[in-house]
């Protein structure tokens, strides 16, 4: 009785899995049924048979068909395959399990299908067994590179599978309305401060209106958005200035947002320079030909100085498809491959330097992917950049995950990916690092009195664990006239004190004053903000090597040439309780020198201050002593004494209360103030 139950349900199941043709007999009276899905067949029939196959055009028809019947293998197969080439590509597994299970025999393709869609999906181990049944097409005499894209593709599944067992901790949000749209929105840039966000939408309104022929969307564009509180602005097309009729894609911000690399399809793929003038972005400048070639350059990022690229090309005599070079954007030498420990015999892309100016992030098909492009991350150490790290589950998946970025904290990053939660096509996420769990709080029970009833319990708490952060230190604000409290343009030089050598040069926004400036740890740092018409406005930022990230908001009022103004000489150092200049001081003290030489009557007094801290008698005198080695340094470079006087007033003029130690740090100072011009 079994046997024959068995064998009834084996012949039921058969019966049912077997594909259902677009005929006559099927849709039976149905003849405008069947004359509708016959149609939408043949439409996208034309747009997958076309050389080359627009996959994108021809699933609507094929869905619309698949209502009138969902039982035929054909059509179930062309749609999961246009899915495959989708932006939606996890969706084409439903569609070939459906094509298999209504005939085998579908197409020779299937099993390489199927792989596809399960590895897709994050089933590894189906994937792997359905890549290993896939057989080259019919009559291909050279398999060897079919046989290379399976081995690649098993272990891309091997991957997967190792980095899914261990997820890291992060949050993945919908970047929101204000920056996404119902059409594809991608590649976003950052401010180091997450403050401005900058990315490319093909969506409607863009500059021209037209839509681009190959693809059927709208061309790109580039919009900018700002922060506001916790949410993002609405964005606003850049227009003209940035946008022609065509292609323009956002590849690269400086960490002010000051500067921004554009992509334009211009000579097969260049990079183009836009600065930001006020309010409005300048027309886009092409960069030069020692960064643009005559291949093509597809990405590329700044250095926190601003004075070199990272780019992603596919110039003759790389390494693989598209590979990772350094070049000075003002030099002359040439662009430098990266090497073997970055660039893979398949494809680098979307390459981005974090303000510290030694981690770089970047996708690559190679390494230990776990499918197409992931993100991966490596740091430069000892003159060389360390091996990649895979960025992990669930931020990597089996599919392109390109153009990341990360702000200065290293607390939120971001990138575009195609998801169900998304507001219509490819999304902008924000990725919200949580860092390593933190292990349970465990409450062991020891003995300790055995001879009691009850024991002692002894509560172990779990130490806690460390929150790695960016090495790398925020200073924002802004410039503006003291007097009239205007936003002014100033220059302001990034100096390495100990080297008495300026690093970088960046300027306030002329419309804002708006400025930020980022200064990896590692370094004594002198900052000198200067306008003409201006006297010098100097601060000091001594970062030790793997001091923590932090945010600095310092505005800076700069002052005119006035009798009576003071302004305070913050990298002027001496050691320790002796009033000898240390070799640290000759940049500001040059600054000075300067200062005098180009202004002729001017006439100054330069003083010094401390804290209360001690005898209040001894610092005056040390403060007086102080102020007299930098009279003496002046008049021993050729300033007449006559213009300058010293004095010291100990602990009687404090900027600040003497109840912190950051505040008697800002008492203990040297200054000028001038007397005479």
């Amino acid at each position: 009785m079994h046997k024959y139950l068995l064998a009834f349900l084996l012949f039921s199941t058969a019966a049912h899995a077997q594909s259902v043709e677009f005929s006559k007999e099927r849709f039976g009276s149905n003849k405008d049924g069947l004359k509708a899905a016959l149609k939408e067949i043949k439409s996208g029939d034309e747009w997958y048979l076309s050389d080359p196959p627009r996959y994108e055009q021809a699933l609507p028809h094929y869905l619309e068909a698949q209502k009138l019947n969902s039982e035929n293998a054909e059509l179930n197969l062309k749609i999961g395959d246009c899915y495959l080439h989708s932006g939606f590509k996890p969706r084409a597994l439903s569609f070939l399990q459906k094509a298999y299970q209504l005939n085998s025999g579908v197409d020779p393709r299937i099993h390489y299908l199927l792989g596809r869609g399960l590895h897709l999906n994050g089933k590894w181990k189906e994937a792997i067994a359905e890549y290993k049944q896939a057989t080259p097409a019919t009559g291909t005499k050279n398999t060897a590179p079919f046989t290379q894209d399976i081995q690649k593709k098993i272990q891309e599944c091997e991957s997967g599978r190792k980095l899914a067992e261990k997820p890291v901790r992060v949050f993945i949000d919908n970047a929101g309305p204000g920056v996404n749209s119902p059409y594809p929105d991608y590649g976003p840039v950052i401010s180091a401060d997450e403050s401005v966000i900058l990315f490319t939408s093909r969506r409607q309104g863009s500059t021209g209106g037209e839509k681009d022929p190959e693809s059927g969307g709208f061309f790109e564009d580039v919009y900018q958005s700002n922060r506001e509180g916790d949410t993002w602005g609405t964005a606003r097309n850049l227009g003209e200035t940035v946008n022609s009729a065509g292609h323009d894609a956002t590849v690269g911000l400086s960490p002010d947002a000051q500067r921004m690399l554009v992509y334009v399809e211009d000579n097969g793929g260049d990079l183009n320079e836009a600065n930001l003038r006020g309010a409005t972005w300048a027309k886009p400048q092409r960069l030069g030909n020692r960064i643009n070639s005559k291949a093509h350059e597809s990405s590329a990022a700044y250095s926190p100085d601003g004075k070199s690229l990272l780019l992603v090309s596919d110039k003759p005599g790389g390494l693989g498809g598209r590979d990772i070079y350094k070049v000075e954007i003002d030099g002359r030498g040439q662009a430098v491959n990266l090497g073997p420990t970055i660039n893979t015999p398949y494809g680098e892309e979307g390459v981005f330097l974090h303000p510290d100016g030694k981690t770089m992030y970047f996708s690559s098909e190679g390494h230990n992917s776990m499918g197409g492009y992931d993100i991966f991350k490596s740091t430069f150490q000892n003159g060389k950049w360390s091996a990649p790290e895979n960025l992990g589950w669930p931020i990597n998946t089996p599919d392109d995950d390109v153009f990341f970025v990360i702000s200065a904290s290293g607390r939120h990053g971001y990138y575009s990916s195609f998801r169900d939660d998304g507001l219509g096509s490819k999304d902008i996420y924000q990725i919200t690092f949580l860092g390593p769990e933190k292990p349970p709080v465990l409450s062991q029970e020891d003995q300790l009195l055995a001879s009691r009833a009850l024991p002692v319990k002894e509560t172990l708490l779990a130490p806690p664990v460390p929150v790695a952060t960016a090495q790398v230190t925020i200073l924002k604000g802004t410039v503006t006239d003291d007097a009239t409290k205007q936003p002014l343009e100033a220059t302001i030089d990034v100096i390495d004190n100990s080297l008495n050598q300026t690093i970088a040069s960046f300027r306030s926004n002329a419309q804002s004053g708006r400025y930020l400036v980022s200064l990896p740890s590692g370094v004594n740092y002198g900052i000198v903000v200067k306008q003409e018409g201006y006297l010098f406005h100097s601060e000091n930022f001594d970062l030790p090597a793997g001091a923590a990230y932090s945010e600095v908001v310092k505005d800076i009022p700069l002052k005119k040439l006035d009798v009576g103004v003071k302004v305070v000489l913050n990298n002027i150092f001496f050691d320790f309780d002796k009033a000898t200049l240390r070799k640290e001081s000759t940049g500001e003290l040059v600054r000075l020198q300067t200062l005098l030489a180009e202004t002729p009557a001017l006439r100054l007094e330069i003083s010094g201050h401390t804290d209360n801290v001690g005898n209040a008698s001894y610092n005056k005198d040390l403060s007086q002593r102080r102020a007299k080695s930098v009279v003496d340094y002046l008049v021993g470079k050729g300033i007449s004494k006559d213009r300058l006087t010293f004095a010291g007033y100990g602990d009687t003029q404090p900027v600040a209360p003497n109840t912190t130690k950051a505040n008697r740090q800002q008492n203990r100072r040297t200054e000028f103030k001038v007397t005479g011009k």
